[in-house]
C-alpha cells in the first residue's frame, strides 16, 4: 500500500522536472516571457509532488526493518549498495539543484539558470536507476552468490547488478510513463483553466507543449513496454501468462484474450472473447508462436523448487488482478495517445477550435487523474506478478516478513499510513487547484521576483 502511494508521486515529479525543463529551455531559446512564467508556474506543482514523494519514500525505508526484517537480512548486501548510491549521489544532486533552481531566478543569466532544472531532472532519473536496480534484482537476480555460512545473498559483481537486462528494459518504460503522467497533468490543468476562461494565452500554450510531450511519451511508453514484455517472457513466463490469462499451452498461433472470467480454484478460463493470432503478434512480432500456459509452468516450477521450498508451494500469481491491471495500463496508454492526437488536431494553427469543444476540454481535464491509475496498474503487475517470490527463485514472501510482526500491527500501521497518505494527497490536490486558480501572474510565481525579496518569506511561496 505504501509503495503504491509513493508511486503516485515519484513518476509525476520525475516527469514534471522534464516538462518544466523543456519550458524553461524554450524561454532561453525564444526569449518569450510566457515560457518563463510557465516554468515558474508548473514548477510550483513540481515542488509539491517532490515534497510529498520524499515523505512517502522515507516511511518505506523504516518498513524494511519493521515489516521485512528477514528480507533485509537476506538482501542487505545487494540492496544496500544501490540504495546508498541513490541517497548519497542522485537524491543529493536532485535536492541541491532543486533549491538552487528555486531561489536564483534573478541571480543567474537564463542560459545558466536553465541548467539547474536539467540537473535536477538528471538527478531524479538517476534516483530511478538505482531504485530500479535494486528492484530488478528482485525480479531477475544477477551478480550474486549465496553465503553458505549465513545463508544470505552476497554481491559478487556490481557490474552485473547495474547491467541487469531487467533494469534496462524497465527503466525506459518507467521514465516514459513518468513523462506521460506529467504531460497529461499539464494538459488537464490547462484544460480546466480554459474552461474557466482563465489566462487564455498562457494555458493554451501550456496545453500545446503538454500535448506534444504527451504524444511522443505515449508512443515511447508503448514501445518501451513492448521491450519490457520481451524480457518478462524470458525471465518470468508465469507473469506473462497471467497478464494474458493463459492457463493452457496455446497452439502454434496464440489468440489474444480481450476480456475473460476465470475460475482460480480450478485454474481455468470460464469464458473469454479472443482475437486469433494477435497474442503471437504481440509476443513474438509474428503471427505464429505458442505461449506456455500457467498450468504447465506451475508444474515446471514445482519440479525445480520443491526440494528447496516444499511441495505445498503455490506458484500461480493473482491472475485476475494481473490480467485486468495489464488491460488498464495498456488501454490507458492508448487512451492518452488518442487524447493527445485529438488535442493537437483541435489546437492546430489557423484552425484552433478547442475552446468551442467543451466536451474535449472536459475529457482532457478528467484525464488529469488517469495516469496515476495506469501507473499503479503497471506497478501491481510488476510486484504481484512475481508471487510467491520476494526475490525471484531465492526467497518467498512468507520467508521475508518480520517474525515478530503481528497481523494487528500490520492492520494498525496500514490504516494509519492510508489515512496519512490520503491526507497528503488531498493537500497536494488542494494546493495544485489553488495554484491553478491564482494563475501565472500571482506575485509569488517567481520565488522572489526581484533580487531584493527574501526567498524564504511567506510571499515567495504564494502565501
Amino acid at each position: 500500500m505504501t509503495t503504491v502511494f509513493h508511486f503516485f508521486f515519484v513518476p509525476f515529479s520525475i516527469g514534471m522536472a522534464f516538462v518544466v525543463a523543456i519550458m524553461e529551455t524554450m524561454y532561453v531559446v525564444k526569449k518569450n516571457e510566457t515560457y518563463k512564467k510557465m516554468a515558474q508556474f508548473w514548477g510550483k506543482i513540481f515542488l509539491l509532488s517532490f515534497a510529498v514523494g520524499v515523505v512517502t519514500g522515507i516511511i518505506q525505508e523504516f518498513q524494511f526493518g519493521m515489516n521485512w526484517s528477514n528480507y533485509s537480512r537476506f538482501m542487505g548486501d545487494i540492496f544496500g549498495a544501490p540504495l546508498a548510491i541513490e541517497a548519497l549521489l542522485a537524491f543529493f544532486m536532485e535536492s541541491v539543484f532543486i533549491g538552487v533552481w528555486m531561489f536564483t531566478w534573478n541571480r543567474f543569466k537564463p542560459a545558466v539558470h536553465v541548467w539547474f532544472i536539467w540537473l535536477t531532472m538528471i538527478g531524479s532519473m538517476c534516483s530511478a536507476i538505482w531504485i530500479l536496480a535494486a528492484n530488478s534484482f528482485m525480479q531477475h537476480p544477477t551478480g550474486f552468490a549465496i553465503n553458505q555460512a549465513t545463508g544470505r545473498v552476497k554481491m559478487t559483481s556490481f557490474a552485473d547488478i547495474i547491467t541487469n537486462p531487467q533494469l534496462w528494459k524497465v527503466f525506459p518504460h518507467v521514465i516514459t510513463g513518468a513523462i506521460l503522467t506529467a504531460a497529461t497533468v499539464v494538459v488537464g490543468i490547462a484544460a480546466f483553466g480554459l474552461l474557466r476562461k482563465h489566462n487564455h494565452d498562457f494555458f493554451k500554450k501550456s496545453m500545446r507543449i503538454g500535448l506534444w510531450i504527451s504524444l511522443f511519451a505515449a508512443i515511447a511508453v508503448i514501445v518501451a513496454g513492448d521491450f519490457q514484455t520481451q524480457q518478462i517472457i524470458k525471465d518470468q513466463p508465469m507473469k506473462f501468462a497471467a497478464t494474458e490469462g493463459v492457463y493452457k499451452d496455446t497452439g502454434k498461433s496464440a489468440p489474444w484474450t480481450v476480456i475473460a472470467s476465470f475460475d482460480t480454484d480450478k485454474h481455468e478460463t470460464k469464458s473469454s472473447i479472443e482475437i486469433p493470432k494477435v497474442l503471437s503478434l504481440l509476443a513474438y512480432h509474428k503471427t505464429t508462436g505458442s505461449v506456455q500456459g500457467m498450468n504447465s509452468l506451475n508444474q515446471e516450477l514445482h519440479a525445480k523448487y520443491d526440494k528447496k521450498f516444499g511441495a505445498d508451494m503455490n506458484y500461480y500469481v493473482p491472475v485476475k488482478t494481473v490480467f485486468w491491471s495489464f488491460r488498464v495500463m495498456a488501454g490507458g496508454a492508448a487512451l492518452l495517445l488518442l487524447t493527445s492526437i485529438l488535442g493537437l488536431f483541435f489546437t492546430r494553427k489557423n484552425k484552433d477550435t478547442i475552446e468551442n469543444k467543451r466536451w474535449l476540454l472536459w475529457v482532457l481535464g478528467i484525464c488529469t487523474y488517469t495516469p496515476f491509475v495506469f501507473n499503479s496498474a503497471g506497478w501491481l503487475i510488476t510486484e504481484l506478478g512475481r508471487y510467491p517470490w520476494l526475490v525471484y527463485g531465492l526467497q518467498t514472501i512468507a520467508d521475508g516478513v518480520s517474525p515478530t510482526t503481528t497481523a494487528g500491527q500490520l492492520w494498525f500501521t496500514n490504516i494509519v499510513y492510508f489515512l496519512m497518505f490520503s491526507l497528503m494527497g488531498a493537500v497536494m490536490v488542494f494546493y495544485s487547484r489553488k495554484i491553478m486558480i491564482k494563475g501565472p501572474d500571482d506575485d509569488g510565481a517567481g520565488y522572489g521576483a526581484t533580487a531584493n525579496n527574501d526567498p524564504f518569506s511567506k510571499e515567495a511561496f504564494g502565501r
